[in-house]
């Protein structure tokens, strides 16, 4: 024992641990910690992937194996083919309109007071949900005017220069004078001046009638032109009013075009009155009287938004109504971080705003529009919300996209073989663009 223990003297301090143990017991600890997350992403990511790569090669039953029978199927199925196509105009325009019109935002909101609240205003449709959205365009694209919002403005829009007939449904009644002639009707006999004519017509509802709309009368003679009356011939109730006489309670067909036709030409024209009265020149006398078509023209009804032709194009409307707000903002965060030196100093050497934007702001962006024209790539290949619910079932196989597809073959069709090589097809479609988006980010973090 020597003379220090003897004396009963501290012991020294202990000997520090090696940094190889201490590395190895924060290397547990941190895996201790991403164990819980591991366990969900391996039950919820890992295992489902998995097991859906092993499905796709088993028929339908999953009781026999199939080969890549599953996969040629995308190649030759009809729906499938649809959906691929419809994909890639789903990726090729989507990303790329919603980020435009978030750079176009970002851009112009910064020259504005108010535009904390424009941002607002465009992002919010980003709280709502897809489910939601696809319910509010659905009565949006409506084709009824008095429901859909697109067809009302259409419409509006539309009878502005090109007003619609009061009388689509009007057509001659019984013992009429009136035959049909080109989407119209024009008299059997020639009329004379100093002869009132008679143009009665049916089909048409009361409530229907143009507001000026009075009661007819029979037209006056006139020897030196032709008079006349058109006028909705019919009186509720039965054995109730005259056949060819207008009644008290008849009304006339106020704003009717009438044309004097002579050898295949017109050669005079005239409008009734709002009690159905008209008049023509002498040089009608010897004429045949026709009620041009125009007179029976069909409301204009607007677009059929939802109809097979522009169905895709519709519901990449709404998505970009939901999306442009969120490209806006990480474009507006990316704009915050260009140098504003670099800007006046373009703007002292000459260039114009256009030039600026072109040439300065936009290249200083691109890492940004980058990232966010890759995030929207990723997210519309898999979208299915909007499509399920705005696409009628009428044209829901002309709206088709993989995600669709899958959703019905795995569920409608009874097919999940096919299903799950939808779902592998997918995924090898996202995985490019999720590497290029993470390479990108990895450089931008290096820098």
């Amino acid at each position: 024992m020597t003379s220090a223990a003897a004396a009963g003297a501290p012991p020294g301090p202990a000997a520090p641990k090696s940094r190889k143990s201490v590395t190895g017991t924060r290397r547990t600890v941190a895996a201790l910690f991403l164990l819980p997350a591991l366990v969900l992403l391996g039950a919820l990511v890992v295992y489902p992937i998995g097991y859906s790569v092993v499905r796709s090669f088993y028929n339908a039953s999953g009781d026999g194996f199939a080969g890549v029978d599953n996969y040629k199927a995308l190649f030759t199925d009809d729906g499938i083919r649809t959906a691929l196509k419809n994909n890639i105009i789903w990726v090729v325009f989507a990303p790329a309109v919603s980020t435009a019109l978030g750079l176009v935002f970002a851009v112009l909101t910064e020259r504005v007071r108010w535009g904390t609240a424009f941002k607002l205003v465009v992002f919010m449709p980003m709280a709502i949900s897809m489910l939601a959205a696809g319910i509010i365009f659905r009565l949006v694209y409506d084709q009824d005017p008095d429901k859909g919002v697109a067809n009302a403005v259409w419409v509006g829009v539309h009878d502005t220069f090109a007003q619609s007939s009061a009388f689509p449904k009007a057509h001659p009644g019984r013992e009429s004078p009136l035959k049909p002639d080109q989407g119209g009707f024009v008299t059997t006999a020639p009329v004379h001046t100093g002869r009132p004519v008679t143009l009665p017509l049916v089909g048409v509802a009361p409530d229907q009638m143009p507001d000026g709309a009075k009661k007819a009368v029979a037209a006056r003679p006139d020897p030196a032109r032709i008079t006349g009356t058109t006028w909705q011939d019919f009186t509720r109730g039965k054995g109730v009013g005259k056949l060819g006489a207008p009644d008290p309670s008849e009304l006339g067909y106020a704003g009717m075009r009438i044309e004097a036709v002579k050898d295949g030409e017109v050669v005079a024209t005239a409008e009734a009155a709002d009690d159905g009265t008209f008049t023509l020149p002498a040089k009608a006398d010897g004429a045949l009287l026709r009620l041009p078509a125009s007179n029976f023209r069909e409301p204009y009804n607007g677009v059929d938004w939802l109809g097979p032709a522009l169905v895709t194009p519709a519901v990449i409307g709404s998505y970009v109504w939901m999306w442009a707000g969120f490209a806006m903002v990480l474009i507006a965060a990316g704009l915050a971080g260009v140098p504003r030196e670099l800007l006046e100093a373009a703007r002292v050497d000459g260039a114009n705003e256009w030039q600026v934007f072109r040439k300065v702001t936009v290249p200083l962006l691109a890492p940004v529009l980058a990232v966010v024209v890759v995030t929207l790539m990723i997210n519309v290949l898999k979208v299915f919300d909007l499509v399920y619910i705005i696409a009628p079932g009428s044209s829901q196989d002309d709206a088709n996209v993989l995600a669709l597809e899958l959703y019905r073959k795995g569920f409608a069709e009874g097919q999940p073989g096919i299903a799950s090589a939808i779902a592998v097809f997918l995924l090898l479609l996202v995985i490019p663009v999720m590497l290029f988006n993470i390479r990108r980010l990895r450089r931008e973090v290096r820098r």
